[in-house]
């Protein structure tokens, strides 16, 4: 945090970044996790890759349905219950996929979608949080650390998720990491809160510094759509919130298939490799953090800066997806993975830092809003990408996200703001 702001802020908004950060953490493992069992699940129920994109994008159907109401419930009850409500919830989903793929297709189906639902909440409850507890200043940086939680937590589920597999079986995964929700709910429940205003082992100095530095102060009592919806800039969100998604759940998803498939990785390999793009992301998150803070505090304006990072998180992920059909080497797909998803996390301080820039008040609303386009097009995607695999390439499949970031970088860069419009 910056000089001067940090120093006087106690440990309060450290613990509270750092719990934040341990919830995305598991919000990654949870994630990872069916990538990785997909593989074992679909030999032993005989899914070809039509049904696999479906079970895969199911889990977006729910998280579809909570981003707005998400975003709304934080802002007007305060994000600490919310984001609690959605880890038990996803908690106890995880712990019954194996359950529910043992009794048929149906029934996994919705319980990934249960699953989504709580999840949904997490990010525009998270925006909410960082909105009254982290200066303006710092922004870049604090929300780059909150969300490499989920990076790093995808690095652990990608690694232990085949040893479980091999030693315990594919269920085994879904029982371990679904059951680290209720330590962190304990803890989150213990020792968080919505706003400093109801931290009571803050200082009334630190209260006071916090409040001073940070953009959302008051309680919202109404969502004011028409203007919500009446702004350029919102819509530049909303329009870049999907084509990131886009290739970044294909990713997600899709990875350790791809590396099985095309390169030829056994389940082992291809769980350790999937880890490089993600470790490589949670360090250029912080990265890219640093950089646009320090831009930001040398005198650059905010809307370049958010201009820059976000050009980047767009023009370097399709740059390297362009090459992956010139490579033949297995060693060399795979850094140019790391080198796509390291750069895509310049996003961090592009478009996911924007809300709380053109609206305070309202990032957890607006977090919803434009991460409904985002969600949605991990819907398409995924199950798009099961689909294109059936009867074409990964080419194909590499060739659309390439498109649309692309066309992401146009939108941004004549539409999108860094300036508040509106109070």
């Amino acid at each position: 945090m910056v000089e001067g702001v940090s120093e006087a802020l106690g440990d309060s908004a450290s613990l509270f970044l750092s719990f934040s950060s341990l919830q995305y953490g598991q919000n990654g493992v949870l994630q990872v996790n069916m990538s990785i069992a997909i593989l074992p699940m679909s030999a032993e129920y005989g899914w070809n890759p039509a049904t696999v994109g479906l079970i895969q994008s199911s889990f977006f159907w729910g998280y579809l349905l909570t981003q707005i109401a998400g975003g709304i419930w934080a802002d007007t009850v305060g994000g600490k219950m919310v984001l609690g409500f959605g880890v038990i919830w996803w908690s106890i989903a995880t712990i019954l996929t194996p359950i529910a793929a043992k009794l048929g297709l149906p029934f996994l189906l919705v319980v990934r979608a249960f699953m989504g639902v709580g999840e949904g909440v997490a990010m525009p409850a998270m925006n909410n949080l960082l909105s009254k507890w982290v200066p303006v200043q710092e922004r870049s940086r604090s929300l780059a650390l909150v969300y490499s939680g989920m990076y790093i937590g995808s690095v652990i589920g990608l690694a232990f998720s085949p040893f479980l597999i091999h030693q315990f079986g594919w269920p085994s995964v879904f029982y371990c990491f679904g059951s680290l929700g209720t330590v962190w709910l304990t803890l989150w429940l213990t020792k968080a809160e919505s706003s400093p205003v109801e931290d009571l082992t803050l200082l009334p100095q630190e209260r006071k510094l916090i409040a001073d530095n940070c953009a959302s102060k008051e309680p919202v009592k109404s969502i004011p759509w028409r203007l919500i919806l009446s702004k350029p800039p919102v819509w530049a969100l909303i329009c870049c919130h999907f084509c990131h998604n886009w290739g970044t759940f294909i990713l997600l998803t899709w990875m350790p298939t791809y590396y099985h498939q095309v390169l030829k990785f056994n389940l082992m390999e291809s769980g350790l490799l999937s880890v490089f793009p993600w470790l490589t992301m949670a360090i250029s998150a912080n990265a890219g953090g640093w950089i646009a803070d320090t831009l930001v505090s040398r005198g650059f304006s905010v809307t370049n800066v958010r201009k820059i990072m976000q050009t980047i998180g767009f023009l370097g992920p399709a740059f390297f997806l362009t090459q992956l059909k010139h490579i033949d080497s297995p060693t060399m797909a795979v850094l140019c993975m790391a080198c796509s998803q390291g750069l895509d996390a310049f996003s961090q301080s592009g478009l996911y830092s924007n809300h709380q820039d053109i609206a305070p008040r309202y990032s957890g609303v607006l977090l919803g809003l434009s991460n409904t386009a985002g969600v949605l097009a991990g819907v398409l995607g995924t199950a798009a990408t099961g689909h294109i695999l059936q009867h074409g390439s990964w080419d194909d499949v590499f060739t659309i996200s390439v498109g649309l970031y692309l066309v992401g970088t146009v939108v941004w860069n004549l539409f999108s703001t860094g300036e508040k419009i509106i109070d």
